[in-house]
């Protein structure tokens, strides 16, 4: 079983930024990619971007010259850096690990970017 608990969320002007974090703890060893998703009110859930525990990274296209996936193996926390926000990055961030049988999901974060 694995756990993530997401932070970081908030109410941001356009052009503003915000740094999300996602904390694991569990006991499932397979997990090896931590990745961030996005659920905005009508969408479905998108991918944003993804890291592996040996530091390697994946962006969608269209976030990865804005946001940067980074992870502190010792402090068990994967964080989302995102900058230049727009109203369009309004949605629910959800934290979510890939283990080898089951995936995990967080409870997600709320960010709201004012026009």
């Amino acid at each position: 079983q694995v756990y993530l608990a997401e932070s970081g969320g908030g109410l941001v002007h356009t052009g503003g930024s915000l740094r999300l974090a996602c904390v694991v703890s569990g006991t499932d060893s397979s997990v090896d990619v931590i990745g961030w998703y996005r659920q905005a009110p009508g969408n479905q859930r998108e991918f944003l971007a993804a890291i592996a525990s040996g530091g390697a990274t994946n962006y969608v296209d269209s976030v990865k010259d804005r946001f940067t996936i980074s992870r502190d193996n010792a402090e068990n926390t994967v964080l989302l850096q995102m900058n230049s926000l727009k109203p369009e990055d309004t949605a629910v961030y959800y934290c979510h690990a890939e283990a080898a049988i089951v995936d995990y999901w967080g409870q997600g974060t709320q960010v709201t970017v004012s026009s």
